[in-house]
């Protein structure tokens, strides 16, 4: 990903200012492989915990909205990268695509505001989310998702 933690924390606040560098490199992290093991070995949730309590203190000033920042902070240090083919993303903000690309990839990410169960959705990536929706699911209907017409 291109994004830098400054597009997700408040860097005006002291706290993110003297723990964070604006410029240190953000993941998408709706997609994640965990070793259990080596996590059991860390401190993430307690790291998680204790920015999600600082947040709070804050008056859930510490960063935006819509995002996952505390496991940002929580897994530094502790992140591998993997083949760009598990994990496509952009498929809610990108409309130009390449769909041979996203036949191939292990996940797509539908990340961004066009979701593919709005209207605002790309046409031509829907299909590739609603060939998985069972319409008939009380939760689905429920949520008013709907079978295209």
């Amino acid at each position: 990903m291109s994004k830098r933690f400054r597009t997700y924390f408040n860097f005006s606040h002291p706290l993110i200012a003297k723990n964070l560098d604006p410029d240190e490199c953000a993941w998408a992290y709706g997609m994640n492989i965990f070793d259990l093991n080596a996590w059991r070995k860390t401190i993430i949730r307690e790291t998680y915990h204790y920015w999600l309590k600082e947040n709070l203190v804050a008056n859930l000033t510490l960063w935006k909205f819509g995002t996952l920042p505390p496991a940002l902070i929580a897994f530094r240090g502790h992140l591998h990268p993997i083949d760009p083919s598990w994990h496509m993303l952009g498929l809610g903000y990108q409309e130009k695509t390449d769909l041979d690309s996203v036949k191939k990839a292990a996940v797509i990410h539908y990340n961004g505001q066009c979701k593919p169960w709005l209207e605002i959705g790309f046409k031509h990536l829907q299909p590739f989310w609603t060939k998985h929706v069972n319409y008939s699911n009380d939760f689905i209907r429920n949520c008013h998702i709907f079978e295209p017409q």
